[in-house]
């Protein structure tokens, strides 16, 4: 049937709901082409031929690439190299160039964070955490941009694109010369801190120097210490290099005693300087200590001599001239010692012949007697008895000088001492009528007008039986032409006698017993006027050190007896 749509026959088309014949509203709907079949070239419907390829997609259109990503392209090694090496430049250049913004604001902050924690460059330098870490994480871009490279479509121009290798490896020399400069820095923070030690071992020096030695001595070790240190295990640094110029002012420093001639002050540091030997590198001391033998035994030599026969000298002599001899036995100053002494008891000894204060003299004396009884080397054995024999000259001229200056306590300890000291000296008997003498002058003034002779006058003597009529031993000294003393056995049967009050005035009558009673010795005194002291002992009715003194005229051709009692205080 026909219609008004398509006609029916042979080579009419097909009924359907194609496009009307020879309308252009594009390719048709129907099968395509026969195998092997050429492409029709006219155009028609859908049946009339091959349809050609659809246009491509405009410009806009289709999906989006990733965020971060250039447009893909084919595969390009030596792109995603030049990427790969612009990361490597701690910059993050090879994001920029891929636009991918948040890749290269990393690398920003990486860098910067970096710069922060590392400058200004110390002695520590980078913690080693931070650098493997830093390390770490630019491999880690650098590995990201060349994947991200390797297809990416850069929008660069091709004279540009050549320029970008070079640049990129040109840009290496970013980080590696960072470290360069890094390193250079961090060597002199390291030269400079070793310099500030340095400084700080020459202060110690400085605010030891005038401090007593044993006060100043831990100081100095500390900053030699610090000295050492630098020398050994910073030998290269210019801290290490002026160490020596330091210890020549140090051994300076510490010898600055013994250059103002203060020597017994110089001794303590030049023994410290002369030890450092034994505690301190040898090969950075050199020949210093040995520099120090010949000013050390000066130095002990002139305080050792300089205190003999001082008794308050620090130190002592027989300390510095024991060491001297012990430290130095061939220093030419170990010959000089025996002469020193004997120059110096020969000053004291002509003082003591003048009688000028012969007292200070025997103590000088006796202090250098000590100091060379302390002091071995045989040298010194002749020089040590005449000290000695100077000594026991002393004792006595300064006994007999305290009696003459009625300092008569003293006299008595002094001639007790001599006579007990020197038993054989033919002074002894005239030591112990001194000692007498003054201990009747000390309870009688009188008694000490004249020293006591010091030997026995001859011609006739006078008996004086002395009687003890009273209670406990007693002790008669008496002193006059002749000195000494007896001493009565206590009487067992005798008391004291009434005092002033009890007695109303009646006169004492003792020794009115038998004879035999009472304890008795015999005088033979030469003719004179005496002093005599009663010292009774303690008894029940009587105190130790009661005293009585009296004066009696002895005369020729006479004979004498004298009672002792004892009377009450009332």
């Amino acid at each position: 049937m026909p219609g008004a749509y398509g006609a029916s026959g042979p080579g009419a088309p097909a009924p359907g709901f194609g496009p009307p014949p020879g309308a252009g509203y594009g390719p048709g709907y129907g099968p395509g082409p026969a195998p092997g079949a050429a492409p029709a070239a006219a155009p028609g419907w859908a049946g009339a031929g091959v349809l050609p390829p659809p246009p491509g997609a405009p410009p806009g259109y289709g999906p989006p690439p990733a965020p971060g990503s250039a447009p893909r392209g084919e595969a390009n090694p030596a792109q995603a190299a030049l990427i790969g090496l612009l990361n490597l430049s701690c910059l993050g250049l090879g994001y920029v160039f891929l636009r991918n913004w948040i890749g290269a604001a990393l690398c920003w902050v990486a860098t910067v964070a970096l710069l922060v924690l590392a400058l200004p460059a110390d002695v520590d330098g980078v913690p080693v955490g931070l650098l493997v870490g830093y390390g770490v994480f630019l491999l880690a871009v650098a590995a990201d941009g060349a994947r991200r490279g390797l297809r990416a479509t850069l929008r660069i121009g091709e004279s540009f694109r050549r320029l970008a290798l070079p640049l990129a490896v040109v840009l290496l020399a970013v980080p590696a010369g960072g470290s360069l400069a890094y390193g250079a820095a961090r060597d002199e923070a390291k030269e400079q801190a070793l310099l500030d030690r340095l400084a700080a071992a020459d202060a110690q020096v400085k605010s030891a120097d005038g401090l007593a030695f044993d006060k100043a001595e831990p100081i100095f070790k500390q900053a030699l210490a610090g000295y050492e240190e630098l020398a050994t295990k910073h030998s290269g640094s210019r801290a290490g290099k002026l160490v020596p110029e330091r210890l020549d002012a140090y051994y300076k420093t510490l010898s600055a005693p013994y250059e103002n001639e203060t020597y017994c002050e110089a001794i303590a540091p030049l023994k410290h300087l002369r030890g450092l030997s034994g505690t301190i590198d040898k090969d950075l001391l050199g020949p210093r200590p040995a520099k120090t033998d010949e000013p050390l035994a000066h130095s002990l030599y002139e305080c050792g001599t300089s205190a003999l026969g001082v008794y308050t000298a620090t130190p002592s002599a027989e300390v510095s001239l024991n060491e001297l001899f012990g430290t130095f036995p061939k220093s030419s100053h170990t010959t000089r010692v025996e002469p020193a002494v004997r120059a110096a008891l020969k000053t004291r000894t002509t003082a003591l012949d003048s009688g000028t204060e012969p007292c200070d003299t025997t103590s000088e004396l006796r202090t250098l007697r000590t100091s060379l009884n302390a002091i071995s080397d045989p040298s010194l054995e002749g020089v040590t008895r005449d000290a000695g024999k100077a000594v026991q000259r002393g004792d006595f001229a300064c006994g007999t000088d305290q009696f003459k200056e009625k300092d008569f306590d003293n006299a008595i300890k002094t001639m007790t001492a001599y006579a007990k000291d020197y038993p054989e000296s033919p002074q002894a008997a005239h030591a112990r009528s001194i000692a007498i003498a003054a201990e009747i002058a000390d309870e009688e003034p009188a008694a000490g007008k004249s020293l006591p002779p010091s030997t026995v006058p001859g011609g006739s003597r006078m008996v004086m039986v002395v009687s003890n009529d009273g209670p406990g031993e007693v002790e008669l000294l008496y002193t006059g032409p002749m000195t000494g003393k007896v001493t009565l056995k206590a009487c067992t049967t005798c008391t004291k006698y009434p005092g002033p009050v009890l007695s109303q005035g009646k006169k004492i009558k003792a020794c009115t017993g038998p004879s035999s009673k009472y304890p008795k010795a015999t005088l033979l005194l030469p003719a004179g006027d005496y002093h005599f002291l009663q010292k009774r002992a303690s008894t029940g009715t009587s105190a130790a050190g009661d005293t009585k003194s009296s004066k009696t005229k002895i005369e020729a051709g006479y004979s004498y007896t004298n009672c002792l009692y004892v009377t009450a205080a009332f």
